[in-house]
C-alpha cells in the first residue's frame, strides 16, 4: 500500500513538472507586473505564477501553523483544568458522607 502511494505521488509530481514545462514553453514572452509598491518588467509568466504560488503556500503554512499553535495552547489549558477537576473530585470523594437525618 505504501509503495502504491509513493508511486502515485511521484507520478503526480512528474505530471505537474511536465505541465509547468509545457506552460512555460507556450508562454515565452515577458510581461510587466505592477504590484503597487514596485514595478517588475520583463518577467516570464511562468516565473510570476511560480512566485505567486510559493508566496501563497508560505502564507498558508503560516496560517495553519498559527491555528495549530492556538489549538496546542488550548489543549494544554484544558489538560491543566482537567487535572484540577480530577484533584477536586478525588478530594470530594475522600470526604465522609453526611446523612440527611
Amino acid at each position: 500500500m505504501a509503495a502504491a502511494r509513493k508511486l502515485g505521488i511521484v507520478l503526480a509530481l512528474l505530471l505537474a513538472v511536465l505541465l509547468a514545462a509545457v506552460f512555460a514553453y507556450n508562454n515565452p514572452e515577458p510581461i510587466t507586473i505592477d504590484a503597487g509598491f514596485a514595478r517588475f518588467s520583463d518577467v516570464s509568466l511562468s516565473m510570476a505564477l511560480l512566485v505567486c504560488t510559493g508566496v501563497g503556500w508560505v502564507l498558508g503554512l503560516l496560517s495553519a501553523g498559527f491555528a495549530l499553535w492556538r489549538m496546542t495552547a488550548e489543549r494544554r489549558q484544558l489538560r491543566r483544568d482537567l487535572k484540577l477537576a480530577e484533584a477536586e473530585l478525588s478530594s470530594l470523594r475522600s470526604l465522609p458522607l453526611n446523612d440527611a437525618h
